[in-house]
């Protein structure tokens, strides 16, 4: 049944592939215009850096879970979930958790500051020239890292909607990716990259609805239905919908998951490219509400990648699903 659902998942790919092709350049054509709108807007360093303070909490919100759901979350998840069950949801409660300390330690406090970054914050009241060093360079190196995953993530997921298999064209579409992002930031500064994170924001719950209510269609809306189908399929049976598949059974794994929490919790709250996001409201009082907002919809998003995990795990084979990644990732 998987290998049939694969084999004719990738002849619907190839048939429509002009389609598919058609509507990735209209998106990047899209958001390039509003960008080009967006930079035309700019006229001071307050427009460019945090959007000339002018969004509301819900834009904000909005942006900010553009920001948030990215390839990695759409697909990581998912794949993880297929793979591991219980052990693989755990990922979406520590990236929805993560926003409690956003929203409790770290939103009024940034936008009170009125600054444009991190390094000015700390800048305001401790020595300037150590203080921009070190907040300089925690955030090339965060960035860095979490870019990798960003861009390897984007690489798999355009190569995939395109049809590329070569690894020169892989490493030719990060690039291309890449070179996009750099266009997106400069010509549109905050404000081209917020309205566009909106844009990609709104596109991604509504695909990720559409998938969501065409999986819980195929099982007649019963949940009970779809996880016991997901841990049949899986051959791991009940231990499936149980905790210690990744987790828990060893020392060792206790101590990845220990890891993988505080990394998850404590992580999203240092995000350079979150933390920003909270200049760009006129008060403090948008600043908590657009993390309000932004719980909401990430956690809406994140309880529709468990269906779609466990769809996957009911739908297809575990060596289906490492076939295409071995991670999950596709």
């Amino acid at each position: 049944m998987s290998s049939t659902l694969l084999l004719a998942a990738g002849n619907a790919t190839s048939e429509h592939r002009p389609l598919i092709i058609t509507l990735f350049g209209a998106f990047v054509v899209a958001t390039l215009v509003i960008t080009v709108w967006a930079g035309r807007q700019t006229k001071s360093a307050a427009d460019f850096y945090a959007g000339g303070r002018q969004f509301t909490g819900f834009q904000n919100g909005l942006a900010i879970s553009g920001d948030y759901m990215s390839a990695a979350s759409f697909l990581g998840i998912a794949g993880a979930i297929a793979l591991f069950g219980y052990d693989g949801f755990l990922y979406s409660i520590g990236f929805l958790v993560a926003w409690l300390v956003a929203l409790l330690l770290v939103a009024e406090p940034l936008r009170n500051s009125g600054r444009f970054t991190m390094g000015d914050v700390l800048a305001y009241r401790m020595r300037q020239r150590p203080v921009r060093t070190a907040a300089g360079t925690s955030t090339i190196v965060v960035s860095i890292f979490y870019l990798l995953a960003q861009m390897a993530g984007a690489g798999v997921l355009v190569s995939l909607l395109l049809g590329i298999t070569s690894d020169g064209g892989k490493i030719a579409i990060v690039a291309l990716v890449g070179v996009l992002m750099i266009v997106y930031v400069t010509i549109g500064g905050m404000k081209g990259t917020t309205w566009v994170q909106m844009v990609k924001a709104v596109l991604l719950i509504a695909g990720t609805l559409l998938i969501t209510f065409l999986i819980l269609l195929k099982f007649d809306f019963n949940l009970s239905d779809l996880l016991g189908a997901a841990a049949t399929n899986s051959g791991k049976g009940q231990a499936f919908l149980e905790p210690g598949l990744k987790y828990g059974a060893t020392a060792i794994s206790k101590l990845d998951f220990l890891s993988l929490g505080i990394a998850l919790v404590l992580g999203t709250a240092g995000l350079p490219h979150i933390l920003i996001r909270f200049y760009t409201v006129p008060t403090a009082k948008a600043a908590r509400k657009s993390v309000n907002w932004a719980i909401g919809i990430i956690g809406a998003f994140y309880l529709m990648t468990i269906v779609l995990g466990f769809g996957a795990a009911a739908l297809l084979k575990n060596s289906d699903v490492i076939a295409s990644n071995k991670a999950g990732n596709t």
